[in-house]
């Protein structure tokens, strides 16, 4: 993998529902991802098995709920899952950007 990431030169991958994200890079031990979320576009609540989560709001804001608890975050604020917590967030502005970080890398995305 390149060591840099330039966001023009990686197009967004639509992945439905109105979120699509951009892989930043990873390792084997961690990933950063980009999702673009439209106004009121759902990440539906989850867990994961292996993966501990950051979820870091670049613009716009979203409710953030982990293991039960919601919070309105702005920019600037994340949320932070441990594996087997159910999290998710629900966009609340147009084109609302969440920096996700996973530990380990997520290799169901890089398929």
């Amino acid at each position: 993998m390149n060591p840099f990431f330039k966001a023009d030169d990686h197009p967004w991958e639509e992945l439905g529902d109105g979120i699509k994200r951009k892989i930043v890079g990873y390792t084997d031990e961690l990933m950063a991802v980009h999702l673009n979320f439209d106004k009121g576009a759902i990440g539906y609540p989850h867990s994961h098995e292996i993966h501990d989560q950051i979820g870091y709001v670049i613009s716009g804001s979203f409710e953030a709920e982990v293991d039960g608890q919601k919070q309105v975050l702005k920019a600037g604020d994340a949320y932070i899952a441990r594996k087997h917590l159910m999290h998710g967030a629900v966009a609340l502005e147009q084109d609302s950007i969440l920096l996700d970080m996973f530990s380990p890398a997520r290799e169901d995305f890089l398929k």
